[in-house]
C-alpha cells in the first residue's frame, strides 16, 4: 500500500500529470520527465519537470498549464517563480510542476533528490491542430 496524503483519486492524479507534461512538451520544453513520489513526498504525488528555452517561453509554458488546470476543474493552488525567471512552480497540490532553465535544472537536480520515485511514462502527444 503506498502512502499518501493526497484525498484525490490515484488515477486520475497520474493522468493529470501526464497531461501537464504533454502541455508541456506541445509547448517545446525539453527533457520532460514525470515522477511518482507517492509515499516518498508528503507535499505532492507527482512531479513534473520540464526545460524551457528561454524565459518568455517559460512564462507561456506556466500560464498554458494554469489555464488546463482550470479548465479541468484543478485550478493551481499556488505558482511562484524566481525574480529572473529560471524556475517556475505551479502547484496543482496532487502535482507540482518545475519549469527550469537547463543551467538552473542541473545546479538544483530534483531528479537526483527523487531518484527513489518511480518514473512514469509520457506518450506523445497529438499535435495540436
Amino acid at each position: 500500500m503506498i502512502r499518501t496524503r493526497s484525498k484525490g483519486d490515484p488515477a486520475a492524479s497520474k493522468a493529470f500529470a501526464v497531461d501537464l507534461a504533454r502541455e508541456c512538451v506541445l509547448d517545446k520544453c525539453q527533457d520532460v520527465t514525470v515522477t511518482d513520489v507517492r509515499g516518498l513526498s508528503q507535499v505532492c504525488d507527482y512531479i513534473v519537470i520540464a526545460s524551457g528555452t528561454s524565459d518568455r517561453q517559460m512564462k507561456s509554458v506556466a500560464q498554458s498549464l494554469e489555464d488546463l488546470g482550470k479548465a479541468r476543474g484543478q485550478p493551481p493552488f499556488r505558482s511562484d517563480r524566481d525574480t529572473g525567471t529560471t524556475w517556475i512552480v505551479v502547484d496543482f497540490v496532487d502535482v507540482v510542476v518545475h519549469l527550469f532553465e537547463p543551467d538552473q535544472r542541473a545546479y538544483y537536480d530534483l531528479e537526483s533528490l527523487w531518484a527513489d520515485g518511480t518514473p512514469v511514462e509520457v506518450p506523445a502527444p497529438a499535435a495540436r491542430t
